[in-house]
């Protein structure tokens, strides 16, 4: 779907080949996924705690983002809390509404749409992105086609389904799974909701960063280690630090961690050797061709991170020591802290090294 006279403040444009439109597409004549042209930036250049509602959630940030909350549920502002095991802190993103952090991109996905009149949407995904378009296009009054692996998880499809959305399930693997959802939208002429492809959703998750700096008084940690697949949530915490630094709210950007699951770890895969398995638990990021490859590769440059691939018994182990810490999250979130611990036993996160790990889904789902 293209939409006509764009807000200016909608526009897009292609970093790779410096093209901009006027008009809503979902990625550029070139094939590259575009962003929003304006830079969306706080005028004041240091925080004020007493402009800063909290009780909006991730809204309070409502200066780093680009549209207004048209389809929310309150959503934001999930507890950071000590992991005494881990030496590290957990911020709790399985406490949104969904059930995960996919909330924060869909907020701002659905209100964008909303924002531009759009009546129907699509997206795909393996289950915690569709539910979170479906539920917050029901709450846009939109109408949501998500297209899923056929193996889905039971809870996911019925969250999906209770939504009032349309699940459309695809055999074969993941990619198979977007092919089909990217000719419904090339034939269909449909709004395509991407978790992966649509810069609305990163502007969403970019305010994992914003929360986690007014938590802990502006002070960034030395490392954050996220799971990746697509990058959704990895990128839009290098896109949040970046913008809180540039804005001089904070005074460095941490080190960035990837961790991806053996066997879908195409990052990983082209930094260093990694194991030669797969890993069908962590089944949340079984992505071979993330879109943005080359700002994970940049972010990861950037800061002085790193990625690595995580094996199943690895994943496995962590989640039961999660689960037995109180943390009763998805397998998918176990390859973080299941990272931390192998990036410690390395010594590229060192022992005193500060550092926050997002917990990204509920077990609940499961």
């Amino acid at each position: 779907m293209t939409t006509t006279h764009l807000p200016s403040h909608l526009r897009l444009a292609c970093d790779s080949c410096g093209s901009s439109f006027d008009e809503w597409r979902w990625r550029c004549s070139c094939g590259e996924p575009l962003d929003f042209a304006t830079d969306f930036s706080p005028s004041a250049p240091t925080p004020d705690d007493a402009a800063l509602d909290y009780r909006r959630g991730l809204w309070a940030f409502d200066e780093f983002l680009p549209t207004e909350p048209h389809a929310t549920l309150g959503e934001g502002m999930t507890p950071l809390v000590e992991a005494a095991e881990w030496d590290a802190s957990f911020k709790l993103e399985y406490v949104f509404p969904t059930g995960s952090f996919k909330d924060r991109g869909a907020t701002t996905t659905l209100s964008v749409a909303s924002e531009l009149g759009v009546e129907r949407v699509v997206e795909d995904s393996s289950g915690n992105a569709g539910a979170a378009i479906a539920t917050y296009a029901a709450r846009a009054g939109i109408d949501a086609e998500i297209y899923v692996p056929g193996s889905v998880k039971p809870a996911k499809l019925r969250a999906i389904e209770r939504a009032g959305a349309t699940p459309v399930r695809v055999e074969g693997d993941r990619q198979a799974v977007t092919d089909a959802c990217v000719e419904a939208v090339e034939n269909e002429d449909a709004w395509y909701a991407s978790h992966a492809w649509n810069p609305a959703f990163f502007a969403g998750t970019a305010t994992f960063a914003y929360e986690l700096a007014a938590q802990r008084d502006w002070d960034v940690p030395d490392a954050v280690v996220t799971p990746l697949g697509h990058g959704t949530l990895f990128l839009g915490a290098y896109r949040g630090f970046r913008a809180l630094h540039n804005a001089g709210w904070t005074d460095s950007v941490p080190r960035l961690y990837g961790a991806q699951a053996a066997g879908y770890a195409p990052i990983a895969d082209a930094r260093h050797r990694t194991l030669d398995e797969t890993n069908d638990v962590a089944d949340g990021i079984q992505i071979l061709n993330p879109v943005r490859e080359a700002e994970i590769h940049e972010a990861l440059d950037v800061t002085g991170g790193d990625a690595l691939a995580l094996s199943s018994d690895a994943v496995e182990d962590e989640l039961d020591r999660l689960h037995r810490h109180g943390f009763y999250t998805e397998p998918t979130c176990a390859v973080a802290p299941a990272a931390l611990r192998e990036l410690r036993l390395t010594g590229a996160i060192d022992a005193d090294d500060d550092v926050v790990v997002p917990l990204t889904g509920s077990g609940l789902k499961t």
